[in-house]
């Protein structure tokens, strides 16, 4: 009996399958597999190891986290990128402690643009 994972995987690469126009007895070539075991594999009449699992995301053009989470894709931060990160910071100043703040920050003559 297939865990509900299993009947996901199993699921997502008959529909991938589709998509690409791909038999099964294509995918088992490419991952070199006999065709009865694949189907055993996806009918979840066998269990799928992670290695054959690996295969099978390689052979269609996927990552094994693509495949997992198919139709969505994964799509991971590239080194040194980082995500977009917005603050806002609100402090309640009487208007003297404002103006220090702001000319602090923004300079004297922006301070006058700021306050119009």
């Amino acid at each position: 009996m297939q865990t509900d994972l299993q009947q996901q995987i199993s699921s997502n690469i008959l529909k991938i399958l589709r998509e690409k126009g791909l038999s099964q007895a294509e995918l088992s070539r490419r991952i070199e597999m006999d065709p009865a075991s694949l189907s055993k594999v996806i009918n979840g009449e066998a269990q799928l190891k992670v290695n054959t699992f690996s295969k099978i995301a390689t052979a269609l053009g996927m990552s094994v986290v693509d495949l997992l989470t198919f139709p969505d894709h994964y799509v991971p931060i590239a080194s040194g990128e980082q995500e977009p990160l917005e603050a806002i910071l609100q402090i309640r100043l009487r208007k003297e402690k404002k103006n220090q703040i702001l000319q602090l920050i923004f300079g004297e003559h922006n301070l006058e643009i700021l306050n119009n």
